[in-house]
């Protein structure tokens, strides 16, 4: 029974070690070839930053470009850069785009306040309306796809439409390998990354590194699902773009899709005003290097 065991935890270890191999990679990409363009378009695009006050938070936001208001929210322990330099700049030629960090990423101070995808929710509502905006799109990758999910429901006046990239909206969307992963992350794990390092150059306590990864990594072990009746009562259109190995299982993906109103024989009942998007050969983590693709998928769904 032992050997069972420790065979099975060594596996899970395997593939946490795995998952931040990938965000390794990816991080390193995206700061290297977002610095690059970033030099050469954020005085273009870049229209103002600040700070919003915000259910006791100092929210940190940027907004670049002109347009319809479409809002980015970043994956877990991300920040706008590392996540959007990609695509911000050409996402911001036709929108307004509101970049925003959370609580405890780059910019924005943790607070004494638990995590809950809840709360994440309201502060960007809360965002909006010191922005004075009454709606926008929404865009949120893995962490921030599922805040998106609650901003809808708790908020769902606010979102026009949903971009969820490679996301769930329960715990047991992601296929089993993911989360037993997750169940093993330390902070430990995450101290030679470029993460560490984004963090180290902007948050306004770069000491707080451990205690932000801690808090964020004992809510990413706990269970939950919004409940398929509370996805189903969006109104909002939403476009799932999904790797076809992302970890979010397929069952899941069509789980979500239906609920929104996907998966209907077109021909005859028409085209719904959701859409499912899986890029093929694509991980939770090289989907977000597809930049050229994200955006011949995405620009035509928020221009509809």
């Amino acid at each position: 029974m032992f050997a069972i065991s420790k065979d099975i935890y060594m596996k899970t270890i395997h593939s946490a070690r795995a998952i931040l191999l990938a965000l390794l990679i990816l991080t390193t990409f995206v700061m290297k070839a977002g610095a690059q363009q970033a030099k050469a378009t954020s005085p273009e695009t870049l229209k103002s930053s600040g700070y919003a006050p915000v259910n006791g938070l100092k929210l940190y936001y940027e907004i670049h470009g002109e347009g319809q208001p479409l809002v980015l929210l970043h994956g877990a322990y991300m920040t706008i850069d590392l996540n959007w330099s990609q695509l911000i700049p050409e996402l911001a030629k036709t929108h307004k785009v509101i970049a925003l960090e959370m609580q405890g990423h780059g910019h924005t101070a943790d607070i004494d306040r638990p995590v809950t995808f809840q709360a994440l929710a309201d502060d960007v509502a809360g965002l909006l309306q010191y922005l004075k905006i009454d709606s926008a799109d929404v865009l949120g990758y893995s962490l921030g796809g599922t805040v998106a999910y609650a901003l809808a429901i708790q908020h769902p006046a606010m979102v026009k439409k949903l971009v969820l990239v490679s996301t769930v909206y329960k715990y047991h969307g992601w296929q089993k390998e993911v989360t037993d992963a997750f169940q093993t992350f330390k902070p430990a794990f995450f101290d030679q990354t470029p993460l560490k390092t984004a963090y180290e150059k902007i948050a306004p306590d770069p000491g707080h590194w451990r205690a932000f990864l801690t808090k964020y990594m004992e809510y990413g072990k706990q269970d939950f699902d919004f409940g398929a009746d509370k996805v189903k009562a969006i109104k909002s259109p939403i476009l799932f773009i999904m790797g076809d190995n992302d970890g979010v299982s397929l069952e899941h993906k069509a789980e979500m899709y239906r609920a929104a109103g996907g998966g209907v024989p077109g021909d005859m009942a028409g085209l719904p005003k959701s859409q499912l998007a899986i890029l093929p050969g694509t991980t939770h983590m090289s989907l977000m290097m597809e930049t050229a693709k994200l955006l011949a998928i995405i620009e035509p769904f928020l221009s509809k």
